[in-house]
């Protein structure tokens, strides 16, 4: 009864403060899940509410919930609006949309192309950071293959520019922790944390090489999100050129992206790889959709990198693959991969999420990490509902 009558209130209040119904919409928020949903981000196509607001598609808005507090909102490249909601479990939540001007709040979620260290584009946001390798680096003939984890502890503000301003301009190198976090991931000629690549007709990966163009879509404050295209590549008698969309958001782990072939004209198989650094570590392969490797970084005293990878659709094939003896010293002595397998489907785009925590981050073990993947798998597969009022 009191959450009813907060509701009413703050309707009123909205209502008296505008002097119409149609100056404000309510969204109401859905969590089908047993298990609280705090902060998440949740998206509401703009088209549904300026239309329902009456207001230009351009029109600046604001959010706020239930109690009427203000919570940051973003606009997407897409057409859509962001803001974090929280819904208890097996509940519904409920924010008001208005026109108005929202609130300034701090970016931490960010990213850009890094010309003066290769061209790498490197991306956080206040839990994780991660990189991956451009056309500068390939130029040099150097295989960067996957995608490079960047560990941060501590802080849950922008870190990268400092970073490699201190690495490049003043020989502090990030290999090292300073306080906030470092770069001990060994990626090489590998898939690193969580890159796809096809398989061609032999059953050997087609690896990528280093993204060719990048263009940065959002940039903050709740989403970063960036598209990479991949230089053309043989496979089976295709000349196929490789799409990716990147998108990290607040409060997140992980990247959501999908990924596409163009130019491929059969099926063909792909999978997600994450490398494998030793033969004895541990290892989670799970019916429930996800891989995990606790990876033992570089250097002594490091903690491990739980690096892991969900799928929102079933896979055919899990397993780890290791690299005969004499391709490991080609591959940077690297030990294989634990590999993903599923089908592309020429003209489709392929959805998977990848990500990693540090534990000296979170403070965690390995299979404190899987109870957590084994939750997000669940919200990958119940998503938050949103109904327009």
């Amino acid at each position: 009864m009191a959450k009813f009558l907060l509701t009413l209130s703050l309707t009123a209040f909205l209502l008296s403060a505008c002097g119409k119904q149609t100056d404000a919409v309510t969204l109401t928020i859905i969590n089908s899940l047993d298990v609280e949903r705090r902060g998440e981000i949740v998206e509401v196509p703009l088209a549904d509410l300026t239309r329902k607001l009456d207001v230009p598609d351009t029109a600046r808005l604001v959010v706020r919930n239930e109690a009427g507090y203000e919570v940051p909102v973003q606009r997407t490249h897409d057409g859509k609006l962001l803001f974090p909601a929280t819904v208890a479990a097996l509940d519904t939540a409920r924010y008001i949309v208005q026109p108005g001007t929202p609130a300034p709040v701090p970016v931490k979620v960010c990213g850009r192309v890094y010309p003066e260290r290769l061209d790498d584009l490197a991306w956080e946001n206040d839990r994780v950071a991660f990189r991956a390798y451009g056309p500068a680096l390939q130029a040099t003939g150097e295989r960067g293959y996957g995608y490079d984890l960047l560990a941060k502890r501590d802080t849950d503000l922008p870190v990268l520019d400092e970073r490699y301003a201190l690495h490049l301009k003043q020989g502090i190198s990030y290999h090292e922790d300073h306080g906030n976090g470092m770069d001990c991931y060994a990626v090489g000629p590998t898939l690193g944390g969580g890159t796809t690549a096809l398989l061609n007709s032999e059953g050997r990966i087609a690896y990528p090489w280093c993204y060719r163009t990048c263009e940065v879509l959002d940039n903050g404050p709740l989403r970063f999100a960036a598209r990479l295209t991949f230089p053309p590549m043989a496979l089976d008698g295709d000349t196929v050129v490789e799409t990716r969309l990147i998108a990290l958001d607040l409060g997140s782990y992980f990247n959501c992206t999908e990924v596409a072939y163009r130019g491929l004209s059969h099926e063909a198989p792909l999978v997600v790889g994450i490398v494998l650094h030793d033969d004895t570590g541990e290892v989670a392969l799970s019916e429930d959709g996800y891989m995990a490797y606790a990876d033992p970084t570089t250097g002594k005293g490091n903690g491990r990198l739980f690096v892991s990878a969900l799928f929102p659709d079933s896979v055919q094939e899990m397993k780890t693959a290791f690299f005969p003896p004499a391709e490991q010293k080609q591959r940077a002595g690297a030990c294989g991969h634990l590999l993903a397998r599923t089908t592309y489907r020429p003209g489709t785009c392929y959805v998977y999420y990848w990500g990693f925590a540090w534990d000296k981050a979170i403070g965690t073990n390995f299979d404190a990490w899987q109870g957590r993947l084994e939750q997000e798998a669940g919200k990958l597969k119940h998503p938050l509902a949103v109904a327009v009022e």
